[in-house]
């Protein structure tokens, strides 16, 4: 479908409305495969990171993300077709909602402080397995709920794979801030490690993304990197910022769907 229409952006000939029709239906259709194409990969890396690691009665930290749905949804099928008994913990509003939706047991760090496992997705994950969250505004909760599991496992489709971070993310790392403090951890940010440092803006409503905690967000695009880990804890160290979405040797295991519809496994090392 592409060549088809490449050779009619290259005919030499007057377009009509026919043409630029036929075109458009043609980018269209072909659009609409391959976003069928990653949803289908990332089902087969959340169902397969389902299967692998979720027993009975396992607590769940429940990630955010569109990935996620489709954990969620592989879970309830095996709570209702193996009669397992497991409590589930949400690190958002969306994940609560998807716990609910699908009749998970709800559960929260205060009732169930310790977690078997958390499954989650990311924005991007290099070959060391660190990985930017915070896309979607959730990385403060994302993180606690990780931090509490016995086990953390990220899920995602082949366009987050990475050598090393940046190759596939280009929005920086998300930065969770106290409102008031916005300016101030821009401002120190680029003046101690390089780069650009912008408040992310709403796209529905005027004014700043507001986190579930009701913080604002920061996205920090680099300049250069040489250690992510001290990276990580010279931004946590300035005031007013509430959490990173850098995740540093917290992962055990990450599942990408490929195009293909196989599953790549990357395992943290000993």
């Amino acid at each position: 479908m592409l060549r088809q229409a490449c050779k009619i952006l290259n005919a030499k000939q007057q377009f009509s409305f026919s043409h630029y029709k036929q075109t458009f239906e043609l980018y269209s259709r072909l659009f609409s495969i391959n976003m069928n194409q990653v949803e289908e990969s990332k089902k087969a890396a959340a169902y397969k990171a389902v299967d692998n690691h979720v027993c009975d009665n396992y607590s769940i930290g429940i990630g955010s993300g569109s990935t996620i749905v489709y954990a969620v949804e592989r879970l309830a099928e095996r709570v209702r077709k193996e009669g397992l008994k497991v409590v589930c913990v949400p690190t958002s509003f969306q994940a609560r909602q998807l716990i609910i939706t699908n009749g998970l047991t709800l559960s929260d760090l205060e009732r169930t402080p310790e977690l078997d496992v958390a499954i989650d997705g990311a924005d991007e994950v290099d070959e060391n397995l660190t990985l930017i969250k915070g896309g979607g505004g959730c990385q403060t909760q994302e993180k606690i709920v990780a931090s509490a599991a016995k086990c953390f496992i990220v899920v995602a489709d082949y366009r987050k794979d990475s050598r090393s971070l940046g190759e596939q993310w280009a929005r920086g790392v998300p930065i969770e801030v106290l409102p008031l403090a916005y300016a101030s951890v821009a401002r120190k940010l680029q003046k101690m490690l390089g780069g650009k440092a912008e408040l992310r803006m709403a796209k529905n409503k005027a004014g700043p993304v507001v986190t579930d905690n009701g913080g604002f967000v920061i996205d920090w695009v680099w300049e250069k990197v040489g250690d992510w880990q001290q990276t990580n804890t010279q931004i946590k160290m300035i005031p007013g910022v509430v959490e990173t979405g850098l995740f540093v040797g917290m992962t055990y295991k990450a599942y990408f769907g490929n195009a293909d519809g196989t599953v790549s496994e990357r395992q943290k090392r000993d």
